[in-house]
């Protein structure tokens, strides 16, 4: 009888798609980031990240079908919660 050996599995790939940023592995240097990811960012949920995109509070971009968000406008949106809030965080 032959005894057949399976192959190692390959180590996880970086940045591969369907994975979220974390705070160990950071957005890096990515232009756009989905809106789950963008939601995952500020640590609220998915459906409140859209609400703040309808909302006109972050401002988001269509690429086909696909709403993406810039992570500069994540900085924008969270810098002026300490504007609205009168406390600037030290």
């Amino acid at each position: 009888m032959v005894t057949r050996q399976s192959a190692p599995l390959p180590a996880p790939l970086r940045g591969r798609r369907g994975q979220r940023p974390t705070p160990e592995r950071g957005v890096g240097n990515r232009l756009l980031l989905t809106v789950e990811e963008a939601a995952d960012c500020l640590c609220v949920g998915r459906t409140f990240m859209f609400d703040l995109i309808r909302s006109g509070a972050v401002p988001s971009v269509r690429i086909g079908k696909l709403r993406r968000v810039r992570p500069e406008d994540l900085d924008r949106y969270v810098a002026s919660l300490s504007r609205r809030s009168g406390t600037d965080d030290p």
